[in-house]
């Protein structure tokens, strides 16, 4: 008796061990299977050691206060100067972002709207990661220094002036002059390496003498332009309200004198 009852109870001992073992790889198996759909559905958040913020401020700077000088001089930039668009790792999704409204942005690849430009940098981030050409010398905000993106920001604080960073930063700056606009490559290049220099460059110093974007860009140009139209065109109607009025008053003079004579004139004795 006790034989077959101990080959009973272990040939259920196996029997139930075979299941526990076949739920557990069962159960392994989805997990790992819904891990990878997870992974799928949420896509990963890609690190870009890069600020796209101060690589936007960078361009920014760029377009504004030199390429209108660039394209006066017809120049082009050579494709190793860190200035040049194709060195912005940035630049084709910033181009592919459509701003339909104040509250819509929209992206230029798959067509999604989205509320705020943050969100819409996160979409890149995370959906059209594989358009970055994420290379040594791309970053544009590397260049914050050198091209003084703290300018522009819109809540900048005033710090003490540090010698060390404001040397740092000259340095950089006329190395891009130096790399960008070489005075070899003819007259504009030797034109455009000065403007660089007096543009951005000679502004690196404590004294708070010089100021960055002394020559302007093209949004002072545009302002200055679009004021002198609207100047213009209030004036106008002022310059031909007094030329009328000298007219009227011209031709009542002349029916006033030719009046006089008449009235004046003493009749002949007979």
């Amino acid at each position: 008796m006790g034989c077959p009852m101990l080959k009973i109870a272990f040939f259920f001992h196996l029997f139930f061990s075979s299941a526990l073992c076949i739920s557990r790889d069962s159960q392994g198996f989805e997990q790992a299977s819904g891990a990878r759909t997870l992974t799928q559905e949420i896509p990963h958040n890609h690190e870009v050691h890069c600020s796209r913020e101060r690589s936007r401020v960078a361009w920014q700077i760029i377009e504004e206060y030199l390429m209108p000088f660039v394209d006066q001089e017809e120049y082009q930039l050579p494709s190793k100067c860190r200035l040049h668009p194709d060195n912005d790792m940035f630049r084709e999704q910033e181009q592919h972002k459509v701003h339909v409204d104040t509250n819509e942005w929209r992206c230029g690849f798959c067509k999604k709207s989205f509320r705020a430009e943050k969100f819409l940098d996160q979409h890149f981030d995370n959906r059209h990661y594989v358009l970055l050409n994420n290379t040594h010398g791309r970053c544009l905000a590397d260049l914050c220094g050198g091209l003084h993106c703290d300018q522009m920001s819109e809540f900048k604080k005033a710090k003490k002036c540090n010698p060390a960073a404001v040397a740092r930063n000259r340095h950089q700056c006329e190395g891009l002059a130096d790399s960008c606009f070489p005075v070899s490559q003819g007259q504009s290049a030797s034109h455009l390496h000065e403007l660089f220099l007096r543009q951005f460059c000679d502004a690196h110093t404590c004294n708070g003498k010089q100021k960055p974007f002394s020559r302007g860009g093209k949004k002072q140009s545009s302002v200055f332009y679009l004021a002198i139209c609207v100047l213009t065109l209030m004036l106008l109607p002022v310059f031909y309200l007094l030329v009328f009025l000298h007219q009227r008053e011209m031709k009542k003079g002349i029916q006033d004198l030719k009046r006089i004579p008449k009235a004046g004139r003493k009749t002949k004795p007979s």
